[in-house]
């Protein structure tokens, strides 16, 4: 596996122009991220609860997290990030038509983070909320990437932006070794439809609902429940059915992917999931170290960090799959260009 290293990816990163017209063509034209500024090891997470350093890396690959302080709110974490994903773009923040928000973690109930993200940018654009729990991010992609067909709509602003921290017992082991805290954002802008085009190949959206209490804040609750042993299997399995299902809508195969980029819960579920699709280790993106499980800011957030190692490139074939509470799930298989 690699910890998006640019050394350890092995394809060249351009292809000729795919035969196909993108069902969804769009470019990613800029990607931001922000984590609050309290880093909180597995050592420190030792002082109060009965674990280890060496047993939460073993098990998940996690040896830190990002912990939200008073004044890194969920809307200030996505205003951070939007802004270095426009800064990065190129695009001026009056350009942007839509913003979605893809949270579990809102400050408020009402009105939507999205609006109070717009508010904050000084934007004028629609926005909404998309709460998909760890598949958030790949949701809410997925709707700004077809919302983007309508002539009213050229930029999209989607941010993956969380506080997990605010619903994790910080004495329940089982659930505070694994999650962290951040934003990621992403800036998508309209593209021709025409073959060889950058955009969507092909999606994905399902769901299991008989899972619906393998991880949860049951209601009138406070904090996250989770059976992890079932959400491992379940989450695998979704992760792998999810992803066969969009390479064969692409006429694609494994060996197609030069990226794979899978919600970043713990080590053991992304390599399981690549094991099982066949998708090769020095293809796959493993982000979970210093972060842990950032929910739905997980996927933007590796996105941003293959990017800058130079283990994204333009001309990628990248398979991204989110799978969440619910449970839910949903893959985008795209060719990617900035």
């Amino acid at each position: 596996m690699t910890t998006v290293d640019a050394e350890a990816i092995t394809s060249t990163g351009r292809h000729e122009p795919v035969g196909i017209v993108p069902c969804f063509p769009l470019r990613v034209a800029g990607l931001g991220a922000a984590l609050p500024a309290q880093r909180v090891t597995n050592d420190d997470l030792t002082q109060h609860l009965d674990t280890s350093d060496e047993w939460i890396t073993a098990r998940t690959g996690i040896r830190a997290r990002r912990v939200a302080g008073a004044d890194e709110t969920t809307v200030a974490l996505a205003c951070e990030a939007a802004r270095r994903a426009l800064d990065a773009s190129g695009i001026a923040v009056g350009q942007v038509d839509l913003v979605l928000v893809a949270t579990s973690t809102p400050d408020s109930a009402c009105p939507a983070t999205a609006t109070r993200v717009a508010a904050q940018l000084g934007l004028r654009a629609s926005g909404f909320d998309v709460n998909g729990a760890c598949s958030g991010f790949v949701h809410a992609f997925h709707t700004a990437a077809a919302l983007l067909a309508d002539p009213s709509i050229a930029v999209a602003l989607v941010i993956g932006a969380e506080r997990y921290l605010s619903i994790i017992d910080p004495e329940d082991r089982g659930t505070a070794i694994l999650f962290g805290d951040g934003a990621g954002a992403a800036v998508l802008t309209r593209c021709t439809a025409e073959p060889g085009a950058p955009g969507v190949l092909a999606t994905d959206m399902g769901g299991d609902n008989t899972g619906v209490g393998v991880i949860e804040v049951p209601p009138g609750q406070t904090y996250l429940t989770m059976d992890g042993p079932e959400l491992f299997r379940r989450a695998i399995r979704g992760l792998v059915a999810s992803a066969t299902t969009v390479l064969e809508r692409a006429g694609a195969t494994a060996g197609d992917v030069d990226l794979y980029v899978p919600h970043q819960a713990n080590a053991r579920i992304v390599t399981g999931a690549a094991k099982r699709l066949g998708i090769p280790d020095d293809k796959v993106v493993v982000d979970m170290a210093e972060r842990a499980n950032t929910s739905a800011a997980s996927i933007p957030l590796a996105l941003e960090a293959a990017e800058r190692s130079g283990a994204l490139r333009p001309g990628m074939r990248v398979l991204v799959s989110g799978i969440g509470a619910g449970l839910s799930w949903s893959t985008v298989y795209l060719l990617w260009d900035r």
